[in-house]
């Protein structure tokens, strides 16, 4: 074992020294892929051991009954080295998938057929699928469902239509700290379906049970179930739309109706694929989002369904308009398109009006509160001359000249040059041809147009704080003139 981790010690460093030197001597778009081959240095996280789980709570009961525990012997997540697989590994090897360590999970992080820096520009030009799998499903029901929600996030989820979703945080009490950022879409009036962060697992996994066991258990039965083993494929780019709707209509879904999915809502439709048993019609949930910018779907699959479904949009997709895409490309697109990743841009320590995040937070629990951290938040939405207590950081995007600016590179004053914030996320943006780059800086640096450096390699750089996104989402929105022709 010594030996094994031994090699594996000499191997990223290897790799680090390769990227050091690619960043020192190439282009951006080589940057860019050395940047996601960096990816291989991170060590991996096992996962916790994946099964399906289902929680009831019935009142007067005890709120956290233990849970029930199977797992299958053929579970596709798990692997020989304590990294987990989702259910397409074996397409991604097929089809030439580079697989890394990430968030406990073996994944690619690009393919064969085109480099990141390609990869990147397909999606934006065409089409291209995203495993993400790794991510965690969850669903809430019960009378209970609503009311908890809202107690451990700041989002207005009793006034939530069906089939809508929204950005949101799950919080620490008291200090209003991100415990994880996640998706929250209603289905039905007491049925939610919530994603959350692969890396967060064993955390979040901590904190729901723990929030469930101190639950007001006055609301009724609340129901948690985490969806293990279901496949998540993403869908992304100008060409996604019409590639979904012949792929469903070749599926037999005659009702689908894309043109009338808006961005952040959903709808479930049932396959008849070929050599499936109408006994295995399992339908599927469709969300129009993501998280690249671009137009594009969200696919939740049932665990039968995900490789031939996945098998089945690459078909229809075809080599000249859709591919494969990894992890490289889905870094840079979500850091032109503004988004952050939890753990680097996010953390527990950050609270959603630090993150740039206001507006996760909806206006009558601005005014009613009632959720964690309401006490750390809510004055750090008003001005000092109002009684608040404005955050003494923010979130920001940066333009920044001359060298890409890496995770925890020193933002500093260029006046003073004192130390004002930290780089969370960077890289070179193959759309802008600039270094771009988001991070904290103090408040009153934190306006667009602020002039600030950045230190990469021991070197201040020019710097700029700029508005994000930095380049335009073109969501499918239903106001006039926000949808793309």
């Amino acid at each position: 074992m010594k030996s094994a981790r031994a090699v594996g010690l000499t191997l990223r460093g290897a790799r680090t020294s390769a990227l050091r030197s690619v960043c020192r001597t190439s282009s951006p778009l080589a940057q860019l892929e050395a940047r996601s081959l960096s990816m291989l240095s991170s060590k991996p996280r096992r996962p916790l051991d994946l099964f399906s789980r289902r929680v009831s709570c019935q009142p007067g009961a005890p709120p956290y009954p233990v849970c029930q525990q199977r797992k299958s012997s053929d579970d596709a997540s798990s692997s020989d080295g304590g990294l987990g697989r989702t259910a397409l590994h074996e397409l991604h090897v097929k089809n030439g998938g580079k697989m890394v360590p990430f968030g406990g999970y073996s994944m690619p992080v690009q393919y064969s057929d085109l480099s990141v820096g390609e990869s990147h520009k397909w999606t934006r030009e065409k089409a291209s699928l995203f495993d993400v799998g790794h991510m965690v499903q969850h669903r809430f029901s019960g009378p209970a469902a609503t009311p908890f929600l809202e107690s451990i996030t700041p989002s207005s989820l009793a006034s939530l239509p069906p089939n809508h979703s929204t950005l949101s945080c799950l919080l620490h009490p008291v200090t209003g700290g991100i415990v994880d950022d996640t998706v929250i879409t209603r289905l039905g009036p007491e049925l939610f379906y919530v994603v959350t962060n692969a890396a967060c697992k064993a955390k979040d996994v901590a904190y729901l049970t723990e929030q469930i066991q101190q639950r007001d258990t006055s609301y009724g039965t609340l129901d948690w179930e985490v969806l293990d083993n279901w496949g998540l494929v993403a869908l992304q780019g100008p060409l996604s739309a019409e590639i979904l709707s012949r792929a469903l209509d070749a599926a037999g879904v005659l009702d689908a109706d894309l043109p009338s999915l808006y961005f952040g809502q959903c709808k479930h439709v049932t396959l008849k694929l070929p050599n499936t048993p109408s006994s295995e019609q399992t339908p599927i949930l469709i969300s129009r989002g993501g998280y690249t910018g671009e137009d594009g779907f969200e696919i939740s699959i049932p665990p039968h369904l995900t490789v031939p479904f996945t098998k089945h949009l690459l078909s229809i997709g075809g080599k000249d308009r859709l591919r494969l895409a990894g992890l490289g490309a889905r870094d840079s697109l979500r850091l032109e398109a503004g988004m952050c990743l939890y753990g680097h841009d996010l953390d527990d320590t950050t609270t959603p009006v630090e993150a740039g995040l206001s507006w996760v937070i909806h206006k009558d629990r601005r005014t009613d509160g009632g959720f964690h951290g309401a006490e750390t938040i809510l004055p750090q939405l008003r001005s000092k001359k109002d009684g608040g207590e404005p955050p003494q950081r923010r979130r920001v995007g940066l333009i920044v000249e001359g060298a890409p600016a890496r995770e925890g590179a020193e933002v500093v004053d260029p006046a003073s040059g004192s130390e004002i914030g930290k780089v969370t996320s960077g890289c070179p943006s193959p759309t802008l041809g600039k270094h771009i780059a988001m991070g904290y800086v103090k408040s009153g640096m934190h306006k667009s147009g602020t002039p600030v450096e950045v230190v990469v390699r021991g070197k201040r750089r020019k710097a700029e704080v700029a508005k994000m996104p930095f380049v335009p989402s073109k969501y499918w929105k239903q106001a006039a003139g926000t949808a793309p022709g």
